[in-house]
């Protein structure tokens, strides 16, 4: 059942809603013109109207049989906000992306992006011109978090009126006004595929926003069975859950058919709590599936998960869930232990050379082990599943966030590691993501911000936000969410990606890329082709890959200080292709030989890569 306002042409709109316990419904028209249109009550608790002399610009909310009115769960669009009327608009676009036939997932290089402080303008057309720089560094894919409309200052009380990550969105059909609405994101999406990026939408499927959630006056959206981390779990497996089943699976469709995106990434889908036979993600699979075959071309979805179970990504016939992908903590949280030495929280189950080694090998450093942090075993073996369906990085939202200052590893570490984690990312066999600016070393922070006008939810936030920090012992405060100034400190420096240092690291990723995408060994990402070894006192560690007629070893310094090392490697390597210790990288220079042989003595440069081409 579609729901929300659909503008049929010559001034005809249907207006559907589920509300399966109110006794009448009734679309409130209010501007340009106020009248009452009764609603006729369809089977399932739907209801439903087909008005004429509505045209798009109309402003409207839905009254209960309560007296109430509120606006509606599907509206298309909040011109004014989580609180006010939703509006009819008209989703005739003229597309450009006719021959589009997307991006494949294996061959992915995402770049995750905030609207809000990616540009000085916060919008979705201020992206446009910024894409011929990313295809220019190797992007194909960019993943941009949520936009579904959540709270803010009307724009004209704050140049920063609506600031928030996104994922308190409440209206998960309305595309967030401040960043130019459905209109603008189309117009990205049509650009992007004139550039040949694919468009990745962050969704949140497993919680409503705290302000302007007006859900449970329509219907049972909520369960009290489970809990969230940010309150009531949705209700996908009691009483009516089929039809906020529906709610939920007609929304991915909106995204991947009326705007043309090209996969969707879940938000933490642990917490999407279903213990029905068939779960809302196999069932979300089916629907997802089944457009991607009518369109003629693969749409997917990208879960997050902090299950380290691949039951979310196997075919349903093995068991699973059919999503196509998910994100690997275990990887990022190996890699950014190694690099910076932190010890506190989740990190404290990581910070060898065995567990990045491990990550590089199985994926899942835990895959039914005992992890200290958890005090409990922990995952499942992703042995048979092929890399190409795990997403890695070293910064994203949350990790960056998740520092007491917001600080990216451009604060964190040393120049010399930042080359290395790229390097680590980049050629690793997942699909890498990079979070913007990280390919410049931006230095601006990227902390939490929102807006809220209930003082109450503002001081929830602000205590929340202590609590978290507690948990990782950081002592200090966290930036104020609440203020606009720790949203402005949040956006890009843009310009400084053609700057010293800055460039150097742009050049350095692009390179890393090129060879990614270039040489056979580093193309083909199967297990059975990886190798990987480590010597824990000298935190090196050296992987080899090949194909059939290509072979490439990487080694890697995770030390702080120079190291000598007698090399056990199974081959002989070959010619030297790149050292991040040259100079050309703004390193102190190369002392690795050209080429090296197993059981030779060799130095790395502290915090330093090296690949040989076999």
């Amino acid at each position: 059942m579609k729901i929300g306002a659909h503008y049929l042409g010559d001034g005809r709109c249907e207006f559907t809603v589920w509300a399966p316990e109110k006794e009448a419904v009734a679309v409130h028209v209010v501007s340009p013109q106020e009248r009452k249109l009764p609603m006729e009550h369809l089977e399932d608790g739907y209801w439903q109207v087909t008005a004429t002399d509505i045209h798009p610009g109309t402003l409207y909310y839905y009254q209960l049989s309560s007296g109430e009115t509120r606006p509606d769960p599907a509206s298309h669009f909040q011109p004014e906000g989580v609180h006010k009327a939703s509006e009819v608009i008209d989703h005739s676009f003229t597309w450009n992306d006719s021959n589009w036939s997307g991006v494949s997932l294996e061959q992915m290089i995402i770049y995750e992006l905030h609207v809000g402080t990616f540009t000085p303008e916060g919008t979705f057309e201020a992206i446009i011109p910024r894409l011929k720089d990313l295809r220019e560094l190797g992007v194909n894919a960019i993943e941009i978090m949520p936009i579904a409309q959540f709270p803010g200052d009307q724009p004209t009380e704050s140049k920063y009126a609506y600031r928030n990550w996104g994922y308190d969105g409440v209206y998960l059909y309305a595309v967030q006004n401040s960043y130019g609405g459905s209109l603008g994101l189309r117009r990205l999406v049509d650009a992007c595929h004139q550039e040949g990026i694919a468009v990745i939408l962050d969704v949140v499927y497993n919680h409503f926003g705290p302000e302007g959630n007006y859900m449970s006056h329509f219907g049972p959206y909520f369960t009290q069975t489970y809990r969230t981390p940010w309150g009531s779990a949705m209700n996908f497996d009691d009483a009516l859950s089929h039809h906020v089943r529906n709610f939920f699976i007609e929304n991915a469709l909106y995204w991947l058919r009326d705007h043309h995106i090209d996969a969707l990434r879940l938000d933490a889908v642990h917490a999407i709590y279903d213990l029905g036979a068939k779960h809302f993600l196999e069932e979300l699979a089916e629907n997802v599936d089944s457009l991607s075959t009518e369109q003629g071309r693969k749409v997917y979805l990208i879960a997050e998960s902090d299950l380290n179970d691949v039951r979310v990504i196997r075919p349903p016939e093995l068991g699973g869930y059919g999503i196509d992908a998910q994100w690997s903590d275990d990887f990022h949280h190996a890699l950014h232990a190694l690099l910076t030495g932190d010890d506190i929280g989740y990190y404290q189950d990581f910070g060898k050379c065995e567990h990045l080694a491990k990550a590089y090998q199985d994926t899942f450093v835990y895959d039914w082990k005992y992890a200290p942090h958890r005090r409990r075993f922990h995952g499942n073996s992703a042995r048979d599943r092929s890399p190409n369906q795990f997403v890695v990085c070293i910064q994203n939202h949350d990790q960056i966030g998740n520092q007491l200052l917001g600080e990216r590893l451009s604060k964190l570490i040393p120049f010399e590691g930042l080359k290395l984690a790229a390097g680590a990312v980049i050629l690793s066999p997942y699909i890498p993501m990079l979070f913007m600016g990280e390919e410049y070393a931006e230095e601006a922070p990227f902390t939490y911000f929102v807006s809220h006008a209930d003082p109450d939810l503002i001081k929830a936030v602000r205590e929340g936000r202590k609590q978290e920090f507690s948990a990782f012992h950081y002592d200090g405060e966290p930036p104020d969410p609440e203020s606009p100034e720790t949203f402005k400190m949040c956006k890009l420096n843009w310009e400084k990606r053609k700057e010293g240092k800055h460039q150097v690291i742009w050049s350095f990723y692009q390179e890393l890329i090129r060879l990614r995408n270039t040489i056979p060994a580093l193309v083909k990402r199967e297990r059975q082709n990886i190798e990987v070894d480590f010597q824990e006192d000298e935190r090196v560690i050296w992987w080899r890959r090949w194909s059939d007629d290509s072979q490439i070893l990487a080694i890697m310094n995770f030390n702080l200080t120079d190291v000598t090392f007698q090399s056990k490697f199974s081959s002989n390597g070959g010619k030297k292709i790149l050292d991040s210790a040259d100079e050309k990288w703004h390193g102190s220079g190369s002392v690795l030989p050209d080429s090296i042989s197993s059981g030779q003595a060799l130095t790395l440069k502290a915090q330093s890569f090296a690949l040989y081409e076999v």
